[in-house]
């Protein structure tokens, strides 16, 4: 593909994962009148989200093997069809139980939707280019969680929370037009045999981690159980491991493990997506519980964080070009973790503009850290290993991000247990500041010139 080509098709599949990143964010905000509209409660309208993350985790690591066996381009365009469809089909019945078959079948499609999507570009991109391109991939990250609680709230205000996933129409048919016309890749079949082992393995254990992380949130009264079902996904990741290590045919390989520069993104960039899923969450109930702002002027306090990702984004490609991998990871994950301790620090005489100071300075250094993190991770590989890692990847950020929310959510729910309710919340955040240390130690052990052919 030429470069202005991959471009194009690079914002088609940033398009694809705005739509999912926005679905998935902007159905928070309709849960309680989705509660009221189906006579359930909190709890089990809190399953669309559960159920869409579940599904969305499990499939994720048969996308690599689909994209060996078909056209990536028809398999992406399917998958955009089928979520745009079944994300349509939940707004036609109020029912709970037809609803959540719906969000399946939504969570399947995204599955596949953004890890072919991704290897699309990934296996067209050239080295030199490849930090540019994936930028564009960076952008749905951060604009869709910010503009989502404002749009969600105003459709669920001025029509009804039907029109939340209704509004995935017209967003997935205009993805389905452009990627038509504007995708263009003919990857050769390969005739694979299907590890059914390996899938079950890694599926079970993605699901059983990803269980574990919404009964965590809950706190203290699920914690065991989730406890119980993390050891339990744990376990299980080290018999997928050893068996995707073993295996002839595994459902992906793990060759590009052997890469430090990707390694070092399912390691301290695992903990990394941890904090970004956490932080927010964690910022937005400190202001709410134990300082007693309203969620309206708490939510305009955190939306900071978000401001500082968008605000950085023009010249994060330009600062990694000029400091390198190294050097700019090591800045975005100082600024981010400084910004975490001083959350800690926060209490209810904390001057309001201080608190959005530091919430901007954690949203610029997640957002340096993120393009960085992303490009580096396979700026080292070759063409051959960039289908299992980029698999690899899919399933760990996933799973990272969703279960930040419930190990913090866990470590509060104790620690109130111990200590005053703003003092939990503060130790709580010195302890993922603490944890946010490792992925920047991580890091000083690269080499300077690390993936210098991409810059």
């Amino acid at each position: 593909m030429k470069e202005a080509t991959l471009k194009k098709a690079a914002l088609v599949v940033a398009a694809a994962l705005f739509m999912q990143m926005l679905d998935s964010t902007i159905v928070t905000t309709a849960l309680p009148q989705i509660a009221t509209d189906l006579s359930v409660n909190q709890s089990s309208a809190s399953l669309l989200v559960s159920v869409y993350m579940l599904f969305a985790a499990i499939f994720i690591p048969l996308s690599g093997w689909l994209a060996k066996r078909m056209s990536r381009k028809i398999l992406f365009l399917l998958a955009v069809i089928v979520f745009t469809l079944s994300s349509v089909a939940v707004g036609l019945i109020n029912n709970l139980s037809y609803i959540l078959v719906m969000r399946a079948i939504q969570g399947m499609a995204g599955a596949m939707m953004i890890p072919v999507g991704k290897l699309i570009i990934l296996e067209n991109v050239a080295s030199k280019n490849l930090l540019q391109i994936l930028s564009f991939l960076v952008w749905p990250a951060l604009i869709a969680p910010a503009i989502a609680p404002l749009l969600g709230g105003y459709i669920v205000s001025s029509l009804s929370w039907h029109w939340i996933f209704f509004l995935n129409f017209p967003i997935g048919l205009g993805i389905l037009l452009a990627g038509y016309f504007l995708i263009h890749d003919e990857n050769q079949r390969e005739k694979t045999p299907f590890d059914l082992k390996g899938f079950l393995l890694v599926a079970t254990a993605a699901g059983a981690i990803l269980i574990a992380a919404e009964l965590l949130s809950h706190g203290l009264k699920t914690m065991f159980a989730g406890a119980v079902l993390l050891l339990l996904g744990l376990s299980l990741s080290f018999f997928a491991f050893r068996h995707l290590q073993k295996t002839e045919s595994p459902l992906f390989a793990l060759d590009a493990l052997k890469v430090k520069s990707f390694r070092i993104y399912q390691t301290g960039g695992s903990i990394f997506w941890m904090t970004i899923g956490a932080l927010p969450y964690l910022l937005t109930l400190l202001l709410q519980v134990p300082f007693h702002w309203t969620a309206v002027e708490s939510g305009a306090y955190v939306i900071f964080i978000f401001l500082g990702n968008l605000a950085i984004k023009p010249f994060t490609t330009p600062i990694i070009r000029r400091m390198g991998y190294k050097y700019a990871l090591m800045l975005a994950l100082g600024l981010a973790t400084m910004a975490t301790f001083l959350m800690a620090a926060f209490n209810q005489e904390t001057v309001k503009m201080w608190i959005a100071t530091v919430a901007f300075l954690s949203g610029v250094g997640r957002s340096l850290a993120l393009t960085a993190y992303n490009s580096l991770a396979f700026a080292e590989l070759s063409k051959e290993e960039k289908n299992a890692a980029n698999t690899l990847q899919s399933v760990m950020q996933m799973l990272s991000q969703a279960f930040g929310v419930g190990f913090v959510a866990t470590l509060v729910a104790l620690f109130s247990q111990i200590f005053a309710i703003s003092l939990a919340y503060q130790v709580t955040l010195f302890l993922v500041g603490l944890l946010s240390l490792y992925p920047l130690l991580e890091v000083l052990t690269l080499p300077e010139n690390v993936g210098e052919k991409t810059l």
